[in-house]
């Protein structure tokens, strides 16, 4: 299965998130390979992706192959999912938490 969210890089992070389309809010999972609680949030970023699609961006940074965005957002445990809106950190989301409270706190940014 072809993943729909993007995997988003310390190259690329500027572009892809602080740059992005203003109207769309993008969604952040900072996560890592050795992470257990990520492995539980991972599947839900993906159908959440699927779920959005064309009305917000969702993707990941691996925060050991990406350490310069990590550090840069404060990320200090992971999971840590950011949502972001005009290149603001507008909400964040600490832990795993359930799909609705993730779904929710996106559709809050779709709205204003």
């Amino acid at each position: 299965m072809m993943s729909k969210a993007v995997e988003f890089t310390d190259d690329s992070f500027e572009d892809e998130v602080i740059n992005a389309d203003a109207e769309k809010p993008v969604l952040v999972d900072f996560w890592a390979e050795w992470c257990g609680p990520c492995k539980m949030v991972g599947p839900v970023v993906e159908e959440l992706a699927e779920e959005f699609e064309g009305k917000a961006k969702i993707g990941k940074v691996d925060v050991d192959s990406n350490p310069e965005t990590s550090t840069k957002y404060g990320i200090r445990s992971i999971p840590s999912l950011l949502i972001f809106k005009d290149g603001e950190v507008v909400d964040q989301i600490v832990g795993a938490v359930p799909k609705a409270q993730l779904k929710k706190q996106l559709e809050a940014q779709l709205t204003n």
